[in-house]
């Protein structure tokens, strides 16, 4: 399917665009995202593992069967796929967060050369599957690498982050067409949502609540598969791989965790993309003169442990808008408002062992890598009823 840019090619994406509205063929998606590419210059990591992550690649065709120059274009090809996916998952985002598409196109307005995302987010629910594990299989059969856990005791999640590949065809590009971003996957512990104590009845009540959508999980592939093994073209679709809730269960359901409430009825769409700001052009370059900008032109950004987050070496800074809502229609027939998604900002200093490197030798390397547990957990609290109904 082509897709024609709204406005200049270079802002960001091709995603924002004429006819994006509608969903690339299920066939296609399919296709691209779960048959195994024939080569990849994304080279996969075979038998990679972390915890319960294990995933064996493809081996690719003999150069003996195969030219080197039919090879580079599979890789190309795989690569193609890849980004094909990417840009189905943005295009869904875009979509429903009216505020992302249009600090996108605002930030491209002064800053016209090239947005690069440092990061792509998920969140998923930690059963039968329906975990990280579920997304991570697509990145790490395009050469993506998990890195460090990250745990959230309080909110009950835990989280693992994946480098990208070092090679790409496209670092020129914008959004999801550029240097491939990081991806951060979190998922509800379920399992540690049990009691503390016997009396303790308003968990004991979100672990019935939460059994109860296990069962409707464990239903779904009687009516349409292992719904888990289609995260990925789940969240290239925005559709669920499991039936709508009740407008009732969501709401204790919300009550009682936010995140899991999120998840519930908006799957595994696209949390938040983050605009890497330390590698845009102008002023905006600066995480601080970007938040200004943004509130001046009527955005409200998330309050929660202050506007600007910092890591507590001072090299990583974020922020992040309050979520959009949109309509969602309950299997009661119930219509209701819920929230979506947000766009997150960050900039990576220069690590110190590199702060006399001139501004031209400077590469993303030599930068502050990683996340932060402080920061991302107040990162979190953007779709949070309590910044939802803040006033700005």
């Amino acid at each position: 399917m082509k897709l024609s840019a709204v406005f200049s090619s270079s802002c960001y994406s091709s995603a924002i665009a004429k006819n994006a509205l509608q969903p690339p063929s299920l066939i296609t998606l399919y296709a691209s995202t779960f048959l195994p590419p024939l080569s990849r210059k994304l080279s996969c990591r075979h038998g990679v593992s972390y915890n319960r992550l294990s995933f064996r690649g493809n081996s690719s065709f003999s150069s003996t069967a195969v030219s080197a120059s039919k090879s580079d274009r599979q890789s190309q090809g795989s690569e193609s796929f890849f980004r094909d996916t990417l840009r189905s998952m943005e295009t869904v985002y875009l979509n429903r967060n009216p505020t992302a598409k249009s600090i996108l196109k605002l930030v491209s307005s002064v800053d016209d050369e090239q947005i690069c995302y440092d990061h792509l987010a998920f969140r998923t629910f930690g059963v039968n599957g329906y975990g990280i594990n579920s997304l991570a299989s697509l990145f790490l059969d395009y050469g993506y690498t998990p890195k460090e856990e990250l745990r959230f005791p309080a909110k009950k999640l835990k989280a693992l982050w994946f480098s990208p590949p070092n090679s790409s065809s496209q670092e020129g590009g914008s959004g999801v067409n550029g240097p491939l971003p990081r991806v951060f996957i979190s998922e509800l512990l379920v399992d540690q949502l049990s009691p503390r104590a016997q009396k303790d009845t308003q968990v004991f009540g979100l672990e019935i609540r939460l059994k109860m959508l296990l069962k409707l999980l464990e239903n779904t592939p009687k009516k349409s598969g292992s719904g888990n093994k289609y995260a990925a073209l789940a969240s290239a679709l925005g559709s669920l791989t499991w039936e709508k809730p009740l407008y009732s269960e969501f709401q204790q359901l919300a009550g009682e965790s936010e995140y899991a409430a999120w998840t519930l009825v908006n799957g595994y769409a696209l949390n938040h993309v983050t605009i890497s700001t330390h590698q845009l052009k102008s002023n905006l370059r600066n995480i601080k003169s970007l938040n200004e900008f943004i509130e001046k032109n009527g955005f409200k950004l998330n309050s929660d442990g202050g506007v600007l987050k910092v890591s507590p070496d001072g090299l990583l800074l974020q922020s992040s808008t309050v979520a959009d809502s949109m309509p969602f229609s309950f299997s009661d027939g119930v219509d209701e408002s819920v929230p979506c998604s947000y766009i997150e900002f960050a900039e990576r200093l220069v690590l110190p062992q590199y702060k006399n490197l001139s501004e031209s030798e400077i590469k993303e390397s030599h930068r502050r890598d990683g996340f932060e547990v402080g920061n991302a957990d107040k990162i979190f609290e953007s779709t949070s009823k309590e910044q939802l109904t803040r006033r700005a």
